[in-house]
């Protein structure tokens, strides 16, 4: 019987394709990293989910688009759909892979749409989004013309679902490594980082920052997006317990905050481009997320408060540049 982990090995090496060559030995030495765990218990099915997509010969294809679509022959809807929901929970999109539009928890899309007004001309820029989730962002920022967009999440879940839209989405220029953002070793550095909801789920923040100036080459951007507490001092919030249900948030610094901490990790021209309430319109339960959302964090009497008490989620998003 095959190595299951040798199985995942040769799949992620399998699909990085030619953009993504000079990846293959920092994923092999990523590898060694104690934090990456390439096995899980639903790995059989996922891999049969994605095995189980019908051959079907897409056309139209359209990954700019809020929604990445494409259009699929007749027959092969129903098996689509049957195959995308072994897949679930989905929780960023939206995707219309043919008929089947997957409605994710997150209205990702709306999201982009606060960022994109922002974005220099992205031609020929190598790109790393860290924490992306299954892709939606990496897809989205290849489309407008990136020449790479390098997506590190450890969640296997989000990586088969990469591999599902990418079946028939087939952007070249969009790639997905399964592993923490810790075990990426700098190598060539990028000219944009995004770390978008990744920062207030580190115990160290001040160290994630450094963590993303080195993926940098000096005068490249950041595109930094985290929950933050709406105060004029330099000021953070440190949920005792829980924020939102969540155990893993450890800090929601305010905006004056976390200029300082971007200085001191070393950067410079920042900017604070967007500062947005999440909405349950924008987070919540779907046919695709049948789970928690942001509905049941929040306080049911008082919306702007989290169940816990705290000030409801407030996001802002950054711009920064590295210093040399």
């Amino acid at each position: 019987m095959a190595d299951p982990r040798r199985l995942a090995v040769a799949t992620v090496l399998e699909v990085l394709g030619p953009a993504f060559a000079a990846h293959e030995d920092t994923f092999q030495r990523a590898l060694e990293h104690e934090s990456v765990r390439l096995l899980h218990g639903d790995l059989p099915a996922w891999r049969a989910a994605v095995a189980a997509l019908p051959d079907a010969a897409p056309h139209g294809v359209d990954a700019a688009a809020a929604a990445p679509q494409v259009s699929l022959p007749d027959g092969s809807e129903a098996a689509v759909e049957t195959a995308l929901r072994a897949l679930m929970p989905w929780r960023k999109g939206p995707w219309r892979l043919g008929s089947t539009t997957i409605d994710t928890e997150w209205r990702s899309d709306l999201k982009f749409a606060r960022l994109e007004p922002h974005l220099d001309e992205m031609d020929g820029q190598r790109v790393l989004d860290v924490g992306g989730g299954n892709g939606y962002f990496a897809i989205r920022l290849a489309a407008l013309g990136a020449q790479s967009v390098l997506n590190v999440d450890p969640t296997l879940l989000f990586y088969f679902q990469f591999l599902a839209v990418q079946r028939y989405l087939g952007v070249a220029n969009a790639g997905m490594l399964p592993i923490p953002f810790e075990a990426l070793a700098p190598a060539d550095p990028f000219d944009t980082v995004l770390s978008m909801g990744v920062l207030y789920h580190r115990r160290a923040p001040s160290q994630h920052l450094e963590d993303l100036r080195a993926q940098l080459r000096p005068g490249g951007r950041l595109v930094l997006e985290t929950l933050v507490v709406d105060e004029a001092s330099a000021t953070v919030l440190i949920p005792a317990d829980r924020y939102a249900r969540m155990r893993n948030v450890w800090y929601l610094p305010s905006h004056p905050l976390l200029t300082h901490w971007l200085g001191r990790a070393g950067f410079g021209d920042i900017r604070l481009v967007d500062v947005t309430p999440t909405t349950v319109d924008e987070q919540r339960a779907t046919d695709w997320m049948q789970f928690e959302s942001l509905s049941d964090a929040l306080d049911s009497v008082e919306s702007g408060r989290t169940v816990e008490g705290h000030p409801g989620p407030l996001r802002a998003m950054v711009l920064a540049t590295r210093r040399d």
